[in-house]
């Protein structure tokens, strides 16, 4: 375990000089699940079955500690759509690349056979007509659903304690938070509940949770996944997102659900890339595998407010960046302390409209009343928690015709700055990186009544979505805490539509790590 003042145990990498890294069998990624499934199913070494039953059986027994999910999938329904894909194998029909990969889902991403809640007792029961679109090439792709994972009620807060259904507890210690508002997914990958699954990030809500749980999160370019389906929080910020455990299994994810699509105007009609290709395992590296890449330290990330132990971890992985070949500098965001109220004006504003279709009559649970203003009130009020009504009475003041300008305006006119800032930035550099939360997971109930605590938070991550532009997590190291310490990540940002190489740095760090195992207590006993 690492003190607060160490630096991470971290490998220099073996050196082996290879002209060029191929992708032959011999040199995939040994991290990955869903590629050794995929190889160990084509192979027959083992069934789809026998992988199914092996992973419901891990979350019946972790559940009823952590709480990671809403609704889980019936187990027959899992073992039946894992039998059918083993007879495809033997047919030796096409089974897709996530055949057999054990899938969780955000309840606020849709899906036809089970409820979609979004964490809220206003949407209790609620059963979507229709797929969100990630889930549909989810499915086509081969994967099985397991289940649908706890959140803050309709991803508005920072531990997960903000759903109105449970608290789901942090697998690395069961007194703290697992971050939010996709710590159901991030707890649930953690243990390995689950292989891989999608979350989603308006201001966050993949990598911090990621940060706390010790997994990779990825957050994908605004416009890389189709929204059509996500339950709407700020529309102009919302992204479908990936947790995994590795950042091999968070680029397959990635590539699986992306794409344009004809339900989502906002989503972008570019070619997605094979970010496969560039996972090789460690043996296959050059001596100097991130040689000459540019990257760019956040100076504001590091100061007042951080905690040390995640700066010590922060700078241990910078230090290993350099031994990678990488050349570091510092650089500023002047406009980076102005992100986080920013955020909270725009965020608030928008979903103060998008949430005015909750009202008793057309979607979800509805209490009556004498006439159709109390109707609409009664079922608000029973409905939607304490966060919800805050958020929204928020963004309705800010909308208002006496403060748009002083509130709403400026809030937009600080977001071009931001993006004016990161444009700037990436043009000197190729990556930048900073922390990705201000501490490690803290205690259930610590900030619970004090919102403005909460969302001072998530100052390392949304200016990232101000931006739109993509972000990796990982772990880098630990801190105090828990019986065997709790992780810290590290966040990597770069340049819109450039996953491929945030995934190919995050690839050649993650596996030149020694000896760190990212495994909670939960699961290693």
């Amino acid at each position: 375990m690492l003190s607060v003042v160490q630096t991470p145990r971290l490998l220099r990498v073996r050196c082996i000089h290879s002209p060029a890294i191929s992708c032959s069998a011999t040199s995939q990624p040994t991290h990955s699940q869903i590629l050794t499934t995929r190889k160990s199913l084509l192979s027959g070494e083992t069934s789809a079955v026998d992988i199914a039953k092996s992973f419901c059986d891990r979350l019946r027994r972790i559940e009823p500690q952590l709480s990671s999910f809403l609704h889980v999938s019936p187990y027959e329904d899992v073992l039946k759509q894992a039998e059918v894909l083993d007879n495809k194998i033997k047919r030796g029909e096409d089974v897709g690349p996530l055949a057999g990969v054990l899938v969780a889902v955000k309840d606020n991403i849709c899906t036809i056979d089970m409820p979609s809640t979004a964490g809220s007792k206003l949407l209790e029961n609620y059963r979507p007509p229709f797929d969100a679109t990630a889930v549909d090439k989810l499915r086509k792709s081969g994967a099985i659903l397991i289940g649908k994972t706890n959140l803050d009620e309709f991803g508005m807060g920072s531990t997960t304690e903000g759903s109105a259904y449970q608290v789901t507890a942090n697998p690395w210690d069961l007194s703290r938070v697992p971050g939010g508002s996709s710590g159901g997914s991030a707890a649930a990958v953690s243990a390995r509940q689950c292989m891989v699954a999608l979350g989603s990030d308006t201001g966050g809500s993949v990598r911090q949770p990621a940060s706390f749980c010790g997994v990779v999160g990825l957050k994908p370019t605004y416009g890389r996944v189709s929204r059509y389906g996500l339950v709407a929080y700020a529309s102009s910020l919302d992204v479908i997102g990936c947790l995994a455990s590795s950042v091999a299994d968070a680029g397959i994810l990635l590539r699986t659900i992306s794409g344009p699509d004809k339900f989502d105007a906002t989503s972008a009609n570019r070619e997605v890339p094979d970010f496969e290709s560039h996972f090789v395992a460690k043996d296959f590296f050059e001596s100097k595998p991130l040689k000459g890449l540019r990257v760019g330290v956040v100076r504001e990330t590091l100061g007042d407010g951080v905690d040390s132990a995640v700066v010590s971890s922060v700078q241990g992985a910078i230090s290993h960046l350099e031994e990678l070949g990488c050349i570091v500098s510092e650089v500023s965001l002047p406009s980076f302390s102005l992100g986080l109220p920013a955020y909270y004006v725009l965020a608030s504003s928008e979903a103060s409209s998008n949430l005015s279709r909750y009202d008793g009559v057309r979607y979800g649970n509805q209490v009556s009343g004498d006439d159709i203003n109390s109707l609409y009130g009664n079922s608000r009020a029973q409905g939607f928690g304490s966060e919800v009504k805050r958020r929204i009475l928020m963004g309705t003041y800010a909308l208002s015709a006496g403060y748009y300008d002083a509130y709403y305006k400026r809030a937009q006119q600080v977001r071009t700055l931001i993006q004016d800032s990161f444009k700037n930035a990436l043009s000197q550099n190729d990556i930048l990186v900073s922390p990705a939360a201000p501490s490690a997971a803290y205690k259930i109930g610590e900030k619970k009544d004090d919102p403005l605590a909460m969302y001072a938070g998530d100052i390392m991550t949304v200016n990232v979505n101000l931006a739109g532009l993509p972000a990796l997590v990982l772990p880098c190291g630990f801190a105090e805490g828990g019986s065997v310490g709790l992780p810290v990540g590290f966040q990597m940002i770069g340049a819109a539509f450039d996953e491929e190489k945030l995934l190919k740095v995050g690839h050649i760090f993650e596996q030149s790590l020694e000896g760190e195992s990212f495994l909670p207590p939960i699961v290693a006993t």
